[in-house]
C-alpha cells in the first residue's frame, strides 16, 4: 500500500530538512496558486474528456475477457456462472494489475496481479505460485497473460470447491472467504474472518446487483443473503459504519445515520435523543475505535493538533486493506477505509492516535483510504464520494483547524504536486516529503469540493421529497406503454413508515403480470410524462439523483431526461436489497446516457432539461417487490 513508513523509520535530520525545504516551496506557491478556488469549468471538461478516452480504451481491452471466462468455466464446470467475472470486478475492475509497471510508491501492501488480482506472497497467500503448480505453467505467465490469469483463479476456486455442493451463489460464500488470500485460517481471528467475509460479500454483491458498464459484464444472479452469512455477520457486512477493535479481536456495529440538518453522525433509536430519534455521538466518527489497528502500525498519541485530512487511494481492495492494517509487519495504517460498492466506512485508528499514512505529516492529519487503484476511475463511485464527503464534513464540524472550504478544488493530476499548508483537505500527492501519487489523475476534486461545500457554485434542488404528496409521481407505475412485465395492480403511493430523510417517501409496489414472462422494466413517469409539468433542471455541472430502497434483490434503477432532441435514458445503477442507497447521474457526462426516443443522441445537450421518469428494472418474478424512493434531487 502506498502508505507512509512507520514513525520510527521517519525520524532523523534528512526528513526534517526535506520538510523545511517543502514548507519554503509551499510559501513560494502561495503567491502564484489559488488552490482553494472553486473548480473551473475547463477542469471539469478536461476530466470528462479524459474519462471518455479511458472508457474507450478499457472497453477495447475488456472485449477479450468474456471469451477467457467462458473457457475457464468449460475447464472447471463446478464454478457457478458469473463468479469469475464478479471476482475480477471486485479485485481489479476488469483491468490487469501490473504493480511493477506502476510508479505510485505503493510498496507496503502485497502486490496483486492480472485481471483476477492474484496475490504472490509478501504477507498474503502466494496464489500465483499455487496456481502455477496446479496448471503447470510459469508464474510470470499467470501474472502477465489475462487468459492464463483467469484460468489460474478458476483452478484455485475449483480446488476449494471439491467435495462441496455449490449450486447457487450463496453456497459459495465460505469458499470465496477461503479464496480471498489474506489473513489467518478461518476461526483464528474475528477481524481476519471479517476481512475474508467482506471479500465474499463484495463478490456476491456484484452478482446480486449485476454489472453492465464500460465493457464489464457480471451476470445478475439473485443471492439468498440469509443463507450466505449468519445474521450477525450479515449485519456487520451491510452496516454503513463499522468499528474494528483489532487488539481485542472484535467487530462492532451500531445503527447510524447522517442528520440532514446538522450533517453530524447520529445514533438512532435512543429514547433520550434530541430531536427526531437521534443523539450526537463522540468526536470520533461513528463508534470510535478504542483499540485500533495493530499496535505496531500506529502511535497511541499525537504530538500535534489535528488540522488536516489526507485523501488516499488504497491500491488494493477494501477487504485486503483491512486485513493488511492488522498485520503486525505492515508498519502502516489509516484512520478510515471506505468501500467502493456502497460506501461502507470502517474505522481502524482512533482520532487521538497517529496513523502512519503520510510520512512527516502524520502527527496532525487524519487519513482516509479509498478502495481501488489510481489508474482506473471505475472505483470512484457516487456511494464512495458521498460517504467520504460526509465523513470529512464531520471532521470540519469537529475540529476548528479543518475547514471544508479549505479543501483542494483544482484539477486532478499524476505525480507529486505539493500544495500550500493552507489547503487542509488534499491528497497524499499534495503533501511535501512524499513519494506517493494518490489519489491521482482520476479523483474528481471539483465534485468532491461541491459535496464538502454544498452551497459552493450552486446547490441542491429537491424535485420531490414526498412529505405532503406524491409530488410529480402521480400516475400508476403501469400507466406508461413502455412499461413491461408488471401488473396493472402495481401502485405508487406516499408512505410514512419507511423513509430515508424527513417523514415520508414514495412506495412503489411492483406486482408481476402473470400473463407475461418479460423482465420488469417500469417507467415511473414524472408529471404524467408531460415535461411542462416537471421542474426544470440546469445541465451545467448537474447531477440528478435520489435515495432508493428495494425489498428484493436484483433491482436496478435509471432515469430518463427530456432533452432538446428527444429523451435520453441513463445507464443503470444496481440497488442492493434492504438498505437505502443513493444513486446519481451526471448530466454532463455522455458516457452515462443512451439515446432512447425521438432524435436523441445519447448525450444531454440542452442547457435546461426535464426529468421524464425514474426507471425500475428487475428479472421477472412472481413475488411482489416494494421499492421506496426519497429525496429526488438535482445538484449543481
Amino acid at each position: 500500500m502506498r502508505m507512509g513508513f512507520g514513525m520510527k523509520a521517519l525520524c532523523g535530520a534528512v526528513l526534517a530538512a526535506a520538510s523545511a525545504t517543502a514548507v519554503s516551496e509551499d510559501a513560494r506557491r502561495m503567491d502564484r496558486d489559488s488552490e482553494v478556488a472553486p473548480h473551473s469549468t475547463a477542469d471539469a471538461r478536461a476530466l470528462e474528456q479524459r474519462l471518455r478516452q479511458e472508457e474507450t480504451r478499457l472497453r477495447a481491452e475488456r472485449a477479450a475477457y468474456p471469451g477467457h471466462f467462458r473457457r475457464a468455466y468449460a475447464a472447471y464446470p463446478r464454478i457457478p456462472a458469473g463468479t469469475l467475472e464478479a471476482i475480477a470486478y471486485v479485485q481489479s475492475r476488469w483491468q490487469p494489475l501490473a504493480p511493477e509497471a506502476e510508479n505510485h510508491g505503493h510498496h507496503h501492501m502485497p502486490a496483486a496481479y492480472g485481471v483476477m488480482g492474484l496475490y504472490a506472497g509478501d504477507g498474503f497467500a502466494d496464489q500465483v505460485g499455487e496456481a502455477a503448480a496446479l496448471l503447470g505453467v510459469p508464474a510470470e505467465r499467470i501474472k502477465a497473460d489475462p487468459a492464463t490469469n483467469i484460468l489460474a483463479a478458476a483452478a484455485l476456486l475449483d480446488r476449494l470447491m471439491r467435495g462441496k455442493t455449490v449450486a447457487a451463489p450463496e453456497d459459495a460464500a465460505a469458499v470465496l472467504a477461503r479464496y480471498a488470500g489474506f489473513g489467518q485460517d478461518p476461526g483464528d481471528s474475528a477481524v481476519g474472518d471479517y476481512a475474508r467475509a467482506s471479500f465474499a460479500f463484495d463478490v456476491l454483491l456484484a452478482l446480486d446487483r449485476g454489472v453492465n458498464e464500460k465493457g464489464m459484464v457480471v451476470p445478475q444472479r439473485a443471492v439468498a443473503w440469509e443463507q450466505a452469512f449468519d445474521a450477525d455477520t450479515l449485519v456487520k457486512l451491510n452496516a454503513p459504519f463499522v468499528r474494528l477493535d483489532v487488539e481485542g479481536d472484535r467487530i462492532e456495529t451500531e445503527v447510524h445515520a447522517i442528520d440532514p440538518v446538522s450533517e453530524r453522525l447520529v445514533r438512532r433509536g435512543d429514547a433520550s435523543a434530541k430531536g427526531p430519534d437521534v443523539q450526537p455521538l463522540s468526536t470520533d466518527y461513528g463508534p470510535a475505535i478504542w483499540n485500533p489497528a495493530h499496535s505496531s502500525n500506529y502511535t497511541a498519541s499525537r504530538s500535534a493538533t489535528v488540522s488536516a485530512v489526507t485523501i488516499h487511494t488504497a491500491q488494493g481492495s477494501y477487504a485486503g486493506t483491512i486485513s493488511w492494517f492488522k498485520n503486525a509487519s505492515a508498519n502502516v495504517s489509516a484512520h478510515y477505509v471506505i468501500r467502493s460498492s456502497d460506501g461502507q466506512v470502517t474505522q481502524m485508528v482512533r482520532h487521538a492516535h497517529t496513523g502512519w499514512h503520510v510520512r512527516n505529516h502524520n502527527s496532525y492529519t487524519l487519513g482516509i483510504e479509498h478502495e481501488g487503484y489510481v489508474n482506473n476511475s471505475s472505483w470512484y463511485t457516487s456511494a464512495m464520494y458521498n460517504a467520504s464527503a460526509a465523513l470529512v464534513r464531520h471532521f470540519c464540524a469537529s475540529y476548528s483547524a479543518i475547514s471544508c472550504t479549505a479543501a483542494y478544488s483544482g484539477a486532478p493530476s499524476s505525480g507529486i504536486n505539493v500544495l500550500p499548508t493552507s489547503v487542509r483537505i488534499k491528497g497524499h500527492q499534495h503533501f511535501s516529503g512524499q513519494t506517493h501519487t494518490d489519489p491521482g489523475i482520476n479523483w474528481n476534486w471539483g465534485h468532491y469540493y461541491g459535496l464538502l461545500n454544498p452551497g459552493s457554485g450552486g446547490g441542491t434542488t429537491y424535485l420531490d421529497r414526498f412529505e405532503s404528496s406524491v409530488g410529480h409521481f402521480n400516475t400508476s407505475p403501469a400507466y406508461s406503454g413502455s412499461t413491461t412485465g408488471i401488473s396493472t395492480a402495481s401502485t405508487a403511493t406516499r408512505d410514512c413508515t419507511t423513509r430515508r430523510y424527513g417523514n415520508c417517501s414514495l412506495r412503489v409496489l411492483l406486482k408481476d403480470n402473470p400473463n407475461s414472462s418479460a423482465s420488469w422494466a417500469v417507467r415511473l413517469l414524472s408529471g404524467a410524462g408531460n415535461p411542462g409539468s416537471n421542474t426544470a433542471l440546469t445541465r451545467a455541472n448537474g447531477r440528478i439523483g435520489f435515495w432508493v430502497w428495494s425489498g428484493g434483490s436484483g433491482m436496478s434503477v435509471g432515469v430518463g431526461i427530456d432533452d432538446s432532441d428527444g429523451t435520453e435514458r441513463s445507464v443503470n445503477r444496481s440497488v442492493p436489497a434492504n438498505q437505502w442507497t443513493y444513486v446519481e447521474w451526471s448530466l454532463t457526462n455522455s458516457a452515462q446516457w443512451n439515446a432512447w426516443v425521438g432524435n436523441a443522441n445519447g448525450a444531454i445537450t440542452a442547457a435546461t432539461v426535464k426529468l421524464d421518469a425514474i426507471w425500475l428494472y428487475r428479472a421477472q418474478t412472481s413475488y411482489d417487490v416494494n421499492v421506496y424512493i426519497d429525496d429526488v434531487q438535482i445538484r449543481n
